[in-house]
């Protein structure tokens, strides 16, 4: 549930002393009252983070008013929103169901604070799921000569639809470097934890023939270099030998939607901020 009068603000800027006394003392001028504050100073970029929600009944005019000088004198990125408010969410999927599945029941649920605009996909094995939900489906063939006007559709839907953020719910394509850098920070992959040593079609195959004892899955920013972006969740069970391939992907599959599911709910409440190549998680 939004509330208007319920404010969350981010900022990032160069390290130096008095950033959270200048802040807080913008919000108190405001007639502010903070509801939740993290901030954490990065020795490895000489960053500062910031994320604090902010109870009032002051107009969103007048709060940026405030911030704006502010921000400009700390030489610092900001973003004001409200707490709560749905992040406009595409979704990219293939054939693989349970991360769409996933996503929308929490987001039909009230668990996820995003906004479904569609699903789109290079295979037509989800559209009944998403039409299910009452979510618009588009197929579309990605083949070697049909991947760039794919990938310009979904640039036209972010577009016109307005979307916030890029969600890779076990889409199996890679993204080309320009939709890459188009989507740059606003792009959430999900992938299992045995990369890069079990790659291929059959990796829990692969697993239990190694033996594997822990089974993760890791949700990250897309980049251009393939699995390799920012993480921003992470999550493992540990298994042993009596489970079989088939218990395995099992276990895999669930630890895939947990932790991307948190990841969009992280991403959604403005609690991630992108620190050179990882992540800062203000949770």
């Amino acid at each position: 549930m939004t509330d208007p009068s319920h404010w969350v603000l981010t900022l990032a800027c160069p390290d130096r002393p008095g950033i959270v006394h200048a802040v807080t003392g913008a919000i108190a001028s405001s007639q502010g009252n903070i509801t939740e504050l993290q901030q954490f100073s990065s020795a490895d970029t000489g960053r500062f983070f910031m994320r604090v929600q902010v109870q009032s009944g002051f107009e969103r005019a007048k709060f940026e008013e405030s911030v704006r000088p502010l921000a400009a004198y700390l030489n610092a990125s900001w973003n004001l929103d409200e707490v709560g408010r749905p992040r406009r969410t595409l979704i990219l999927a293939s054939k693989a169901a349970h991360c769409l599945n996933d996503l929308l029941f929490r987001q039909r649920a009230g668990q996820l604070p995003i906004e479904i605009t569609g699903v789109m996909a290079n295979h037509p094995d989800l559209g009944d799921l998403a039409r299910f939900y009452g979510v618009p489906f588009a197929e579309h063939v990605v083949l070697p000569d049909t991947k760039a006007d794919f990938e310009r559709r979904v640039l036209e839907a972010v577009d016109a639809e307005e979307v916030e953020l890029v969600v890779l719910a076990r889409y199996m394509q890679i993204l080309s470097p320009e939709l890459c850098a188009a989507l740059a920070g606003r792009a959430i992959n999900i992938h299992h934890s045995f990369l890069p040593g079990f790659k291929g079609a059959n990796p829990y195959r692969q697993a239990h023939a190694r033996g594997v004892k822990l089974i993760g899955a890791t949700a990250h920013f897309v980049t251009a270099d393939l699995d390799e972006g920012p993480i921003i969740e992470q999550n493992v069970t540990r298994v042993d030998h009596t489970k079989t391939v088939a218990e395995l992907q099992a276990i895999g599959q669930d630890q895939e939607s947990r932790t991307l599911a948190a990841a969009v709910k992280l991403f959604a409440e403005h609690r991630v901020f992108l620190d050179d190549n990882r992540t800062v998680v203000l949770n």
